[in-house]
């Protein structure tokens, strides 16, 4: 069963030694585990429905719940202390295009919102339904998830929107191919949503981003049905692939989905090495994807990552033997380590394999042995239900991600890791911070920052901190040249940041796109803008 108020199935946990709980501790102090509400105590709390009656929309209390928000802090923060402010009115599970249809018809004549609904993922607030709202309904698209046509001549797939990953790749590895898209969230998350909000899979240097693995598809939109031929490349007019991705659901609902797909790769390796400080790690990341080697991922750690990962990876005793063979090579606390994807045949594996690790050594780089990354492969799915164990231990996570070009990534790292480290210093709280370059490319970076802090005991409070947080590393992002988004969307928590990276002129083109599909604001209300 999948939990209502936090990250994945309830049969699943992520266990925290002794050892990392006293280096928490010893970083931000001991927490103190929060009492959450039970699933049927905020049942008890959901209002009556203000939906009219529909056969295809369920106004079942739990569903209501189920459906009210993502897995944002926020989100997070609410479910557990049982302060949802608003749910949807109903849910819906269509089948089918005119089942979509039928329920914007519906939408529309009698007033009501819609929400589309994929995964549940969302940590920006894409789900969350604003108190004083006209009728919501949620439309969970979860049934839409079949693999509708393969041509396996051209290397496209069609899909209905809410196939989630394991789905989608069972469905094509069956036949001998990959889409290649891996978020973190990918066991839950859609191919719609990931369509929607630009997403980027952790091998993304191999395969793409979600942009250049997005074909073509269909948008029922409040205005009519927009259908997007996936052809191989066009010069007849703007692209309006770029106006779905990243339409967050403004625009209308996705239901199907062509994206290009690839040969299953023959072999998969993830070597590691370590770096005697950050800097020399990424002038040789930068050197190797602007020689354009054929990798499949990089992925550098700066040195409190490092650390952070071998203290919670558990294994005392062959973290503390590697710690001394770097040291004996000249590695000390600074030291950062780089996972390398490789992905194909065996020659052009080892080829690249060779290229890399030249690379790396020509700028201090030590190889190491190849179980630190089949252990990332094994467990790098599993990593977001830390987020559990963290919460029950009273220590709150989140995360937040930008890109830049390489001129500015350092400086900007840093600032945005100095907002989050000095946020909370006023009412004398410490907040842990860590980061890696999980995306890379020839004109720059992803960089993506995890932050720890300690659960107050009013969860309010806790919200207060997340709030002052959240914004100062947005500002440092935004002062600092970065994209206030690169892979999570805009959602709500984004939204306040956009206009300083699109302009006033490009907020209103986007208005006018979402009036002229959505004349009467029903998509997705408070989202993007």
């Amino acid at each position: 069963m999948r939990r209502w108020n936090g990250w994945g199935d309830e049969a699943i946990t992520y266990p925290v030694s002794p050892g990392a709980q006293r280096y928490l501790e010893a970083a931000l102090g001991p927490g103190t585990p929060p009492r959450d509400a039970a699933l049927a105590e905020v049942v008890a709390r959901v209002p009556p429905s203000r939906l009219p009656a529909h056969p295809l929309v369920s106004t079942d209390p739990e569903q209501r719940v189920r459906h009210a928000l993502g897995q944002s802090l926020p989100d997070w923060i609410a479910a557990r202390s049982g302060t949802i402010a608003a749910f949807p009115d109903g849910v819906a599970f269509p089948s089918g295009n005119e089942e979509v249809r039928e329920l914007i018809r519906y939408a529309r004549d009698t007033g009501i919102r819609i929400i589309p609904y994929g995964g549940g993922t969302s940590v920006l607030g894409h789900l969350a339904v604003s108190p004083g709202d006209p009728p919501v309904l949620s439309v969970d698209l979860g049934r839409m998830n079949a693999l509708i046509h393969l041509d396996e001549a051209s290397h496209l797939a069609t899909f209905g929107v809410g196939v989630r990953g394991p789905e989608l790749e069972g469905a094509l590895r069956g036949r001998g191919f990959t889409l290649g898209h891996f978020p973190q969230s990918w066991e839950y998350s859609t191919l719609g949503g990931w369509v929607a909000t630009r997403s980027a899979g952790q091998q993304s240097l191999g395969y793409g981003r979600i942009e250049d693995l997005f074909a073509g598809g269909r948008l029922e939109c409040p205005a009519g049905t927009l259908v997007i031929p996936p052809f191989p490349a066009s010069a007849a007019g703007p692209d309006l692939r770029q106006l779905v991705l990243g339409s967050e659901g403004r625009l209308g609902i996705l239901t199907e989905v062509t994206v290009r797909v690839s040969p299953l790769p023959a072999r998969e390796s993830f070597p590691a090495v370590f770096f005697p400080d950050f800097e020399c790690g990424m002038v040789a990341v930068r050197e190797m994807v602007q020689a354009g080697l054929p990798l499949s991922m990089l992925r550098l750690s700066t040195a409190r990552e490092t650390t952070t990962n071998l203290v919670l990876a558990g294994r005392e005793r062959l973290v503390g033997l590697l710690e001394r063979w770097l040291s004996l090579r000249g590695l000390g606390p600074d030291k950062c380590m780089l996972l390398i994807g490789l992905s194909g045949n065996r020659v052009l594996m080892r080829q690249a394999r060779r290229l890399a690790l030249e690379a790396a050594r020509s700028h201090g780089g030590v190889p190491v042995v190849e179980a630190f990354g089949r252990e990332w492969v094994k467990h790098r799915f599993r990593t977001p239900y830390l987020r559990n164990t963290l919460w029950e231990m009273g220590y709150a996570v989140d995360t937040l991600e930008t890109a830049t070009t390489w001129s500015k990534v350092p400086a900007l790292l840093e600032a945005v890791e100095r907002a989050l480290r000095e946020g909370l210093a006023p009412i004398g709280e410490k907040v842990y911070v860590f980061t890696h370059l999980s995306h890379v490319y020839p004109d720059g970076a992803n960089i993506y920052t995890t932050y720890l802090y300690r659960l107050a005991a009013d969860p309010a409070e806790s919200l207060r901190r997340w709030q002052i947080l959240k914004e100062a590393a947005s500002r440092a992002i935004v002062d600092g040249g970065g994209t206030i988004s690169h892979q999570h969307g805009v959602g709500t928590d984004h939204r306040p940041y956009l206009e300083a990276e699109k302009g006033p002129l490009g907020m209103e083109v986007l208005r006018s796109v979402c009036r002229t599909l959505d004349p009467a604001g029903i998509m997705n209300p408070g989202k993007l803008l």
